[in-house]
């Protein structure tokens, strides 16, 4: 019955709760995303101790009582590392958008940064086997922004999502430093099988890739070589070297002539 169900449910936290902590975790971090106003040192103690408390009631659910706390403390000790590659991703965004007029527009206003944001909380709760929690915050961020990224997915630092809309990252997928992705990008699976979820399934991109707008990237052995760019629209299931160039050319003919859709591939042959 309903009734039971209800019953039986652990008791997870609200997603109101989730949310605010989010919104606090990264006011913390970065003050012009909040309304908080600090007098001095204390209050700052105050701000960080709510949050941690904060956290100890989302994960109290996921772990034992004698668990609790270490993996609360391990959290908060990676926070410094957390902040310094997420400001990497604002550094990325600021230099790889014309329209970014200051680091501050970034961090307040632009989608890429929430999205990436939460991703980096998330994913150090995924790495500390924390349940439920660190999917739900990258599922708030991705109803926020359309950005839909995996807390298990490995990224590197300087990443950059302009845009974005509609992008999507797998679990397994693996990026590197100084990758810019823009709006409706898919690194995704080539199968969805059930029995494939503990192996790679996801596209692996090295460092200084470029993927433009639309592009579709599939499959765990699918590699895109470092300095490579994909281009608008490509549908790319197999792995190209480094610094290559590929791209959609859709060839027009007269009204009575199907469009032919091709692919154009280059390599430069740089040497690494």
């Amino acid at each position: 019955t309903l009734y039971s169900k209800h019953k039986a449910c652990p008791g997870y936290p609200p997603l109101d709760q989730v949310r605010k902590f989010i919104n606090d975790i990264l006011g913390l971090m970065y003050p012009i995303r909040t309304n908080y106003k600090v007098k001095n040192e204390e209050d700052i103690k105050v701000y960080f101790d709510n949050t941690k408390l904060t956290l100890r009631d989302l994960v109290r659910n996921s772990c034992s009582d004698d668990k609790l706390s270490s993996i609360v403390d391990d959290f908060y000790k990676s926070l410094p590392v957390i902040y310094t590659i997420i400001n990497t991703d604002i550094d990325a965004m600021f230099e790889g958008d014309p329209a970014a007029s200051c680091k501050e527009e970034v961090i307040r206003s632009y989608p890429g940064f929430f999205a990436i944001a939460c991703y980096r909380i998330a994913h150090k709760m995924y790495q500390l086997k924390i349940e439920i929690l660190p999917r739900t915050i990258t599922e708030i961020a991705h109803q926020i922004t359309g950005i839909d990224i995996h807390p298990g997915a490995t990224i590197d630092s300087h990443f950059c999502i302009d845009h974005g809309t509609g992008v999507v990252i797998g679990e397994t997928a693996k990026i590197g430093k100084y990758v810019k992705l823009y709006q409706g990008v898919t690194l995704g699976a080539l199968s969805v099988r059930k029995e494939d979820a503990s192996s790679k399934r996801h596209p692996t991109l090295e460092d200084n890739v470029v993927v433009y707008a639309g592009a579709t990237i599939l499959g765990g052995k699918t590699i895109i070589g470092k300095n490579s760019i994909v281009g608008g629209n490509v549908w790319l299931p197999k792995s190209i070297p480094a610094n290559s160039k590929i791209y959609y050319k859709a060839a027009m003919h007269n009204v009575d002539t199907k469009q032919m859709d091709t692919f154009v591939y280059s390599n430069s042959e740089k040497k690494d």
